[in-house]
């Protein structure tokens, strides 16, 4: 455990990857964190229940597009690292309303940039200790063909507003170390799966559609690939990047678990059959299905839908020693548990009018 006890501001912390960093930092260091979120669809105190009370954590309720907020939580509390995971972050949102993504994504990064730049002119703090850790997705990159996998030196390719957004707030956290000398790191992760994570994305959706006996919907033919990454690797892998990580370089962190999305439905149905069996599944039963594969649905494919991601970890790997620790047959299982065990989160996290409104995602954040 660290020592050294700093001040970390983490935005969007109440968020999927940003509470369970938070609650692996605590745990981890002696620092004390300030999590910053407004608490949209996505983000809940939900999510922090287990450190909520912990004397070294401090939530502020707030839109990191909020300059007069923003600059007050900096003067307030002068933290000597960011990291910024605050985003509107689910692709078929930013199809119907890519206004919320512009001005989270990327009016919000550049208010944390100014923040942070007039922050380190400040004669009181070290300029040099402090980090500004930009967290972002594999999406900037576009579509991969099938063989080959994203670099950091890959260009940008956005194909949807939500990845837009992303790779414009990469560039302009770039631009201002370059400019400003403010040292900034970008990471760009595959999509996480675990804990926490809100229940219209691929993974959670599935498996609570698969308890309550709802269709298993798969966009076109279920072909779509992605690389697949345990949120709990992802932050472990992010620590790494505060401690070591250069300013102004980027890092690609990635599971090495390529799956096609009808390959992830199969092996949750598979799974599923071991942890809720059909046969003790009263809303199985009642729709006549013997088994969870009978749930598996193809609909209309989603526009601009990427056909294949892949990420080359190369350089975290190398370079900061780190690798994932879970297999992707192990961090699923551990998944499903999890999901089947916190029935009362999924319901306190969700709105009856917005549970599984849009049917599924496959975005950066764990699809």
């Amino acid at each position: 455990m660290s020592t050294t006890t700093r001040t970390v501001l983490v935005t969007g912390g109440a968020g999927f990857i940003g509470s369970n960093f938070t609650r692996l930092h605590l745990e981890g260091t002696t620092d004390r964190v300030v999590v910053l979120d407004a608490l949209t669809y996505a983000g809940s105190l939900e999510n922090l229940t287990d450190v909520i009370d912990d004397p070294r954590l401090v939530f502020v309720h707030g839109n990191i597009a909020n300059r007069q907020l923003v600059r007050e939580v900096f003067e307030t509390h002068r933290p000597e690292i960011v990291i910024n995971f605050a985003a509107e972050s689910h692709v078929d949102r930013s199809i119907d309303s890519p206004g919320e993504f512009v001005t989270t994504n990327i009016v919000g990064t550049f208010e944390l940039l100014e923040a942070s730049r007039a922050h380190c002119g400040d004669d009181s703090l070290d300029s040099r200790a402090f980090r500004f850790l930009h967290v972002s997705t594999d999406e900037v990159f576009g579509s991969l063909g099938e063989t080959g996998a994203f670099e950091e030196t890959t260009p940008y390719d956005p194909r949807s507003p939500y990845s837009a957004s992303k790779a414009s707030a990469d560039h302009l956290v770039r631009a201002y170390f370059h400019t400003y000398d403010l040292p900034t790191i970008v990471t760009n992760c595959s999509n996480n799966y675990g804990p926490y994570q809100f229940p219209e994305k691929l993974i959670p959706l599935m498996i609570l559609n698969a308890a309550e006996g709802r269709d298993l919907p798969i966009y076109g033919d279920g072909g779509n690939v992605r690389d697949w990454l345990h949120v709990e690797d992802h932050c472990r892998g992010l620590g790494k990047v505060v401690k070591a990580g250069v300013p102004g370089q980027s890092y690609n962190l990635g599971g090495e678990a390529e799956r096609t999305n009808l390959q992830v439905v199969d092996q949750l149905c598979e799974i599923m059959s071991s942890e809720l069996p059909a046969d003790d599944n009263p809303a199985l039963s009642a729709r006549g299905y013997e088994s969870y594969d009978q749930l598996k649905t193809f609909v209309t494919d989603r526009p601009g839908h990427d056909r294949r991601y892949a990420i080359d970890a190369k350089k975290i790997r190398t370079e900061l020693d780190w690798t994932p620790e879970r297999t992707f047959e192990e961090g699923l299982r551990e998944t499903v548990r999890w999901y089947l065990d916190n029935r009362s989160w999924c319901q306190a996290v969700q709105s009856p009018e917005s549970r599984h409104r849009r049917g599924l995602s496959a975005d950066g954040d764990g699809s």
